[in-house]
């Protein structure tokens, strides 16, 4: 072979190789992401996530049919579970008739072909922080991941006028990047809040604890025209509080707030204590 030819073919395999590893990098093809919501497959927030993750990876989309905002992490037992799949731009769309949680479970035993690199929940419309996550089925979807050891991330946007899901779809695209580059704690995931605010208006980022104050419910009590007591549930934000740096104290100052969760809820320091109690020395 004369010398020009295999100098071309050894610049087309650098090329190639090259061309690989780049793509490899930016998460494309490789990069294999599972998208799932508490508002229901229609939602604006798991829309736009949808289209800015599709230019880096092979996307996913498997949410409930309807909304089961505040369902927490109740999972679907008693009734069969039905499954309507579409395909949009070349991506498989599950509309599940199924809690949250359960749907992020069917679709990583049984829908997709193999495990994705990452689970993103959202974009949830409305914020989700402080005891409030409990509550949350945002949260659940991102802890149901984290049970099998997927990285996962739950991403809410607080209410407001100045909404921006584009923004912070963008930014969870770069910081979905920089976990598959760094990796994540297997029992760990992120919960990420954004506030209502235009992106040139938010101060910054904060890793944040979650605040543990008690949220604020209150039941109005009411009677209808039949005579009847019923209770209309209601709901208050919580204000910043004192402590800096927890999750609500980040997004009332207009940060965008990032939590590391865990689901491991055993409290280590009470072992010790709780061995010394007299309950533990019985035998039967």
């Amino acid at each position: 072979m004369p010398k020009e030819r295999r100098f071309l073919l050894a610049l087309l395999i650098i090329f190639t190789f090259s061309l690989a590893l780049g793509e490899q990098a930016l998460g494309q093809p490789s990069y294999k992401i599972l998208l799932c919501n508490d508002d229901g497959i229609d939602a604006p927030g798991i829309a736009v996530l949808f289209e800015k993750f599709l230019p880096i990876g092979s996307v996913t989309v498997a949410a409930p049919v309807r909304n089961f905002s505040g369902s927490s992490h109740a999972i679907t037992t008693q009734e069969i579970i039905l499954v309507e799949e579409s395909v949009k731009k070349g991506a498989k769309w599950f509309a599940i008739n199924a809690t949250p949680a359960t749907c992020v479970r069917l679709a990583l035993e049984c829908l997709l072909p193999e495990k994705p690199d990452i689970v993103i929940s959202g974009i949830n419309k409305g914020d989700n922080v402080g005891v409030v996550t409990f509550y949350s089925a945002t949260v659940s979807c991102a802890r149901e991941a984290a049970f099998v050891r997927i990285p996962a991330i739950a991403v809410s946007l607080e209410v407001g006028e100045k909404m921006d899901y584009n923004f912070a779809a963008d930014f969870i695209v770069e910081l979905a990047k920089e976990m598959k580059a760094k990796g994540l704690k297997d029992d760990t995931f992120l919960n990420v809040n954004f506030p209502a605010l235009p992106k040139n208006l938010i101060k910054g980022v904060l890793i944040t604890r979650q605040d543990m104050r008690a949220s604020f419910e209150y039941y109005d009590k009411r009677i209808n025209p039949k005579g009847q007591i019923y209770f209309w549930p209601l709901y208050k934000p919580l204000n910043q509080g004192t402590q800096e740096k927890t999750d609500v104290w980040a997004l009332r100052n207009g940060f965008i707030s990032i939590t590391p969760f865990q689901f491991d809820q055993t409290d280590v320091s009470k072992l010790k204590d709780l061995e010394a109690w007299k309950f533990t020395k019985w035998k039967k």
